[in-house]
């Protein structure tokens, strides 16, 4: 447990994590799938929540990041998400509700946060963040899936094909909260005239001296 860590090198300003989960491994966990999104000034805390299996928040105004983690969940926990297509007749359309299942508490977290983090970077890209939801699970179920091998079930409980749920461009939906690439300092050409001549004692052209190199 932290009392509180600066993440310069993430562009996250602080993080605070007051559960009994591991500091450095729940960090590790939330910041590095986000290397390159522009996050600079956010403060994200993690706590116990007060009765919720989980929740979280995001405020926009004072970049802070709420992730509220339940006490008592039981794993693995298998969190009901927004994952699949979304199904209508002429009636009325509604979603199928897919689980992911998750191993412990820290993958728990990292969901929330991920989930999170995409309202983040819509605003951020200038998108309408309105009914954002289900991109937000699936931005938070592909970290989950790739990196930490959680698996989807659909609405029968069985595995749920990898196309039934990650349809979409979420990276290039918000490409515009990137992180641009700094670009190289462009080398001062060398003024015209003549080349200097070569002094008694210096060495010779094919061993020059250079005090900065090229």
């Amino acid at each position: 447990m932290a009392t509180g860590t600066k993440c310069q090198r993430s562009g996250i300003l602080l993080f605070h994590n007051t559960t009994h989960l591991d500091d450095a491994r729940l960090q590790a966990m939330c910041l590095e799938p986000l290397a390159g999104w522009r996050l600079d000034g956010l403060a994200v805390r993690v706590r116990y929540s007060r009765g919720a299996e989980f929740s979280g928040s995001c405020y926009y105004a004072t970049r802070r990041i709420f992730v509220n983690l339940g006490r008592h969940l039981v794993y693995p926990y298998r969190m009901g998400t927004h994952l699949a297509r979304a199904r209508g007749d002429a009636r009325s359309w509604w979603k199928p509700v897919y689980t992911i299942e998750l191993q412990d508490a820290c993958q728990v977290v990292l969901f929330v946060f991920l989930h999170e983090c995409y309202h983040l970077l819509v605003r951020r890209a200038r998108r309408n963040p309105r009914q954002k939801e289900s991109m937000c699970d699936r931005f938070a179920a592909r970290v989950l899936v790739d990196h930490w091998g959680a698996a989807v079930h659909d609405e029968q409980g069985r595995p749920a094909p990898r196309q039934a749920w990650d349809f979409q461009d979420l990276d290039g939906f918000v490409a515009a909260a990137r992180r641009q690439p700094r670009r190289p300092a462009a080398r001062r050409a060398r003024p015209p005239g003549p080349e200097p001549a070569t002094q008694p004692g210096s060495p010779a052209c094919g061993a020059q001296l250079l005090l900065f190199p090229l």
